[in-house]
């Protein structure tokens, strides 16, 4: 049995964090599971990682040498989510290939991206941003019974329902002015349910875009709804900045090059999102002047 799938005491925590602790469960029975897999689809694998929600291994196909990425979770449902989503996306090249799947187990084979650097460790510029939120505009959205997708309000109901949880485990829940998140809610809910119905990217942030190709983004990891589209662009005017002025410009910026984005709905969404990401970097005692903009942001 391949020791590169044994979860290291820090990845079994966060997953069990995320999951409750039949996560860890989960975790003893993983390298049963890899081995399986791997025997099934012809892989070698050579390298693990995940976040925390899943465990990802960097795996060589036998009959070619090609590099692919299998990816677990112990919630099948989040696998069914994505592969309906990378379905959809089958033909747009910014987003990743599904190459196989087992959502029985919560199983995932996708294909490797080259140069596959994340983009939180590169330089950007919104026109690339643009280019990829067009494309991922472009699929009609899922039909019939069999979809898996559910509205993108049940996704951001769950964020801060997480956030509420993490800042309750990180010992800030007193520190953090509950009104405020409450408030943030309520908005991020009523703009869940309005605004353009598109296929919805969830999660789209630098560290779930890699480079591709060329100069252009590749997108992994969806947590994918159906609702505004215009949600996806959040992470990306709001990355760095720490002034209203240059947020409104990066908003109005980038509306201007994605057909059908409303610049007003992008910063309302913004404000709306603010206060969770200023309670993620509170938990991670990142008390800073970026933090502070943001929860200027949310009150405003």
């Amino acid at each position: 049995m391949n020791g590169t799938a044994f979860v290291t005491p820090e990845a079994r925590e966060r997953l069990a964090v995320r999951f409750g602790p039949e996560a860890l469960g989960w975790c003893d029975r993983l390298p049963a599971l890899v081995e399986l897999l791997t025997v099934r689809w012809n892989l070698n694998v050579l390298a693990a990682g995940g976040g925390g929600t899943s465990r990802v291994f960097r795996c060589s196909r036998q009959d070619d040498g090609a590099t692919v990425w299998l990816k677990l979770t112990p919630d099948p449902e989040i696998a069914a989510l994505e592969a309906e989503a990378l379905r959809a996306w089958a033909d747009v090249p910014s987003v990743v290939d599904l190459l196989a799947q087992d959502l029985t187990v919560g199983a995932l084979l996708l294909a490797d991206v080259t140069p596959g650097v994340p983009m939180r460790q590169l330089d950007w510029t919104l026109p690339q941003v643009a280019a990829l939120l067009r494309d991922l505009r472009s699929p009609a959205l899922p039909r019939g019974q069999g979809s898996v997708l559910r509205p993108l309000a049940d996704r951001v109901d769950f964020l801060f329902e997480l956030t509420g949880r993490r800042l309750a485990n990180s010992g800030l829940g007193n520190a953090f002015d509950p009104a405020l998140l409450n408030r943030s809610r309520t908005a991020a809910l009523d703009l869940a349910h309005g605004g353009t119905a598109g296929l919805v990217h969830g999660d789209l942030h630098p560290g779930n875009v890699l480079s591709g190709t060329g100069l252009g983004m590749v997108a992994i990891d969806p947590r994918p709804a159906l609702g505004d589209p215009d949600f996806d662009a959040v992470d990306w005017v709001l990355a760095g900045v720490r002034t209203r002025v240059e947020l409104e410009q990066r908003v109005e910026t980038l509306a201007e090059l994605v057909p059908g984005q409303s610049p007003d709905r992008v910063l309302a969404w913004c404000r709306a999102v603010a206060a969770a990401e200023a309670a993620s970097r509170l938990c991670a005692r990142r008390d800073d002047a970026r933090t502070r903009f943001l929860l200027a942001l949310a009150d405003s």
